[in-house]
């Protein structure tokens, strides 16, 4: 067995994609419209993962890591289940990462107090987990003292 992709329900293709392209970095590695089921699916990888995921698809395989967006054309409410717990992924500089994100607009939920870790949400109210590359960073401010916000 091997993991293949995450597949996320999104409200709003562009948003989405400003989110996790734009702010969190990743890149789009396939695009899939399927006029006659009114929909389109986005296949995006880690940067460190795109150029082994571009190959994978080139090739006919399905063995790299993806997240894959599904963006259905008719409006339909998913609410905010967030049973599926959420992605992970690992950053260069912690710091750097939730300032960007934070700048963007995105709400840091639990703040990277320390160094190591940090949780954010999508448009979409899915749930994102930043781990510090290596060890962690020494706690520094203002993410030190910041108080975790709304749900992660």
């Amino acid at each position: 067995m091997r993991f293949l992709h995450t597949m996320l329900r999104v409200r709003n293709l562009d948003a989405a994609l400003n989110f996790y392209c734009n702010l969190l970095g990743l890149e789009e590695v396939r695009r899939r419209t399927d006029e006659k089921n009114k929909y389109t699916l986005v296949f995006l990888a880690a940067p460190e993962d795109a150029p082994a995921a571009k190959a994978a698809i080139a090739a006919g395989r399905r063995d790299a890591p993806m997240v894959e967006l599904t963006y259905n054309w008719d409006s339909e409410d998913y609410g905010e289940a967030r049973y599926f717990g959420h992605l992970a992924y690992e950053v260069d500089d912690i710091y750097a990462t939730c300032d960007k994100l934070q700048k963007g607009g995105v709400t840091i939920n639990r703040p990277p107090r320390d160094g190591n870790m940090a949780f954010v949400r999508s448009p979409d109210k899915h749930s994102v987990e930043l781990l510090q590359k290596g060890k962690a960073l020494a706690p520094a401010e203002p993410w030190a003292s910041m108080p975790n916000t709304g749900h992660w």
